[in-house]
């Protein structure tokens, strides 16, 4: 498999041989032995990668573009970009923030592609079948009504904050400027999202 190809999580089977890598090289990590096998095309790396990462991926690609489709596409690009860009990654211990900040970035430049406000689809939060109160779903729909006044750019960063749980550090590291910078923007961010949800 070539790592700049496009990864289909049903395509990837695990490999029947072993690398026998984390034995020859015991003095690194599991996570650096994982990218520099994943770097050679190995197989079982890759398939690691993409079952460890890709959830969390999509997640944070959900809440910017707000639509499944979009999401599914915007995701599918973010690993072809990580494959190619793979070997220009130097810590491997922070491949889980660069992965999903290559997929907010996707899903960001997509939702800016469709110039249009996303339909977003709430059955994934609220079960009508579970015979609960419509009335229960109410904070979600204000939420996403808040969300959705937002800029691609601010929903971004609140989803690399809250949805994948980077901390400022990590934000700025992918994203550019300063830790202390990331901070007042979330802090300001989420008092406009209280302040749209308490007058809306």
């Amino acid at each position: 498999m070539s790592t700049t190809s496009v990864i289909d999580l049903h395509d990837v089977k695990s490999s029947p041989r072993s690398t026998g890598v984390a034995v020859a090289e015991g003095h690194h990590t599991d996570g650096e032995v994982t990218i520099r096998t994943a770097r050679e095309s190995d197989v079982d790396a890759i398939y690691r990668l993409v079952s460890e990462h890709h959830a969390a991926m999509a997640r944070v690609a959900y809440v910017i573009c707000g639509d499944a489709d979009v999401t599914r596409d915007a995701v599918q690009g973010a690993w072809s970009i990580a494959w190619r860009r793979l070997p220009s990654l130097r810590d491997p211990a922070q491949v889980r923030a660069w992965l999903v900040a290559i997929a907010a970035n996707e899903a960001r430049q997509a939702l800016r592609r469709q110039r249009r406000r996303p339909v977003v689809d709430l059955s994934a939060t609220y079960d009508h079948a579970a015979g609960g109160d419509p009335a229960d779903a109410i904070e979600v729909v204000d939420l996403q009504r808040a969300l959705a006044r937002l800029k691609p750019d601010e929903r971004q960063l609140l989803a690399l904050r809250f949805v994948a749980g980077l901390d400022s550090t990590e934000i700025a590291r992918e994203l550019g400027g300063s830790a202390s910078g990331i901070r007042s923007r979330i802090a300001r961010l989420v008092d406009r999202l209280r302040t749209d949800l308490d007058h809306g």
